[in-house]
């Protein structure tokens, strides 16, 4: 596997938050892959399909430990018992439309769950970088033409974009107060937040997400209900983001005060699509399914248009994101048309050697 980083991450003790999830799954094999010392804190996994059940990360990994990010002492003990280096924190409550449904229970994973993390960052003197990830949805969306840069203004309509907002206001503050880049030689750490599209890629099976939604269909031989065919979104391969973040966290060990701030990880203009455009093409790398317009005008809201300006982490990280839509779509479909017959693990290792080979 090409080592995009230099050798940075071998050794380093990594703390992932929420590594049982879809993201979390695929950075902790990552990381793993790349020599780091993984510990992974989170729930139980949300099916026995998901990537981290089938990939058997759990058992590779340094710690695999079953936590709530709200509980604030538990988080400080499982800091201070590994003395974590690096932190990714990607625990969260990820559904807009279960926020309807759960909206305390949303606000408090997603605020003071990054709070607790923050607040263990804050305790443990070992960590250096704590990269906090976010939302494209934690922007103030009016469904603008253009992409959002980062220093547009915070907001959400549903209870999950709005805890997201939320989310970016506590990481800015306690960037100012507690780890304030012009008191770097006082507290040693910094700390970023990061942003990224509609993220899609093998081995995610949540409710209400498009790619989940089309596989649970065809595994049915059922017609593909597409609720908002559309919905225009970023969508990107979910490696895309997380070479973003190992990237980021990489700079910011070296030069700690200039990157400490929020960036977004989406993906080139052209691949900004319909939500009907990405099932197709799904179902064409299938070379079965038929999609049927489900769409409801009384069902609750959610952003039509949503797009993230990328400018920043091209020019000032040097990343870009390396996969086209039909690239992204050819490697989600490999993963779920080989995840029954073959072993998980190595089928996730060899699709990250794909993208990190991958030089259009």
């Amino acid at each position: 596997m090409i080592d995009l980083f230099n050798g940075f991450y071998k050794g380093k003790r990594v703390l992932v938050t929420g590594h049982t999830g879809f993201k979390g799954s695929w950075l902790s094999i990552w990381l793993h892959e790349l020599g780091a010392e993984v510990i992974g804190v989170g729930l139980e996994p949300y099916s026995v399909k998901d990537n981290f059940v089938l990939s058997g990360i759990g058992s590779k990994i340094k710690a695999d430990i079953r936590a709530d990010i709200r509980d604030l002492q538990k988080m400080k003990n499982i800091f201070a018992e590994f003395q974590p280096e690096i932190v990714f924190h990607l625990a969260a409550q990820p559904l807009v439309r279960l926020s309807y449904e759960k909206p305390v229970e949303t606000y408090e994973t997603n605020v003071m769950g990054t709070i607790s993390i923050l607040e263990a960052i804050r305790a443990t003197e070992s960590v250096k970088v704590g990269v906090m990830i976010t939302t494209d949805k934690c922007y103030d969306n009016k469904e603008q033409l253009c992409g959002y840069k980062e220093d547009d203004p915070f907001g959400g309509y549903d209870p999950y974009s709005s805890s997201k907002g939320a989310c970016e206001i506590a990481i800015q503050s306690w960037r100012r107060s507690y780890f304030n880049p012009d008191q770097f030689e006082k507290h040693g750490k910094s700390i970023a937040s990061v942003r990224a599209g509609n993220v899609i890629g093998g081995g995610d099976w949540s409710l209400d997400r498009i790619i989940p939604d089309c596989i649970r269909a065809l595994e049915a031989n059922k017609p593909i209900d597409i609720r908002s065919p559309k919905s225009v979104r970023p969508w990107e391969h979910v490696l895309e983001p997380l070479s973003g973040y190992l990237l980021l966290a990489q700079k910011m060990w070296n030069k700690p005060t200039e990157y400490c701030e929020g960036w977004n990880f989406g993906p080139e203009a052209e691949s900004v699509s319909t939500v009907w455009d990405v099932a197709t093409e799904l179902v064409k790398n299938f070379g079965k399914g038929e999609l049927k317009d489900s769409s409801n005008p009384n069902s609750v809201h959610e952003a039509q248009l949503l797009m993230l300006d990328i400018n920043k982490a091209k020019t000032r990280l040097g990343w870009k994101p390396r996969l086209d839509m039909q690239k992204c779509l050819a490697l989600v479909a490999d993963w779920y048309k080989r995840y029954k017959n073959e072993d998980v693990y190595k089928l996730c290792v060899e699709e990250i050697e794909t993208f990190t080979n991958d030089k259009s």
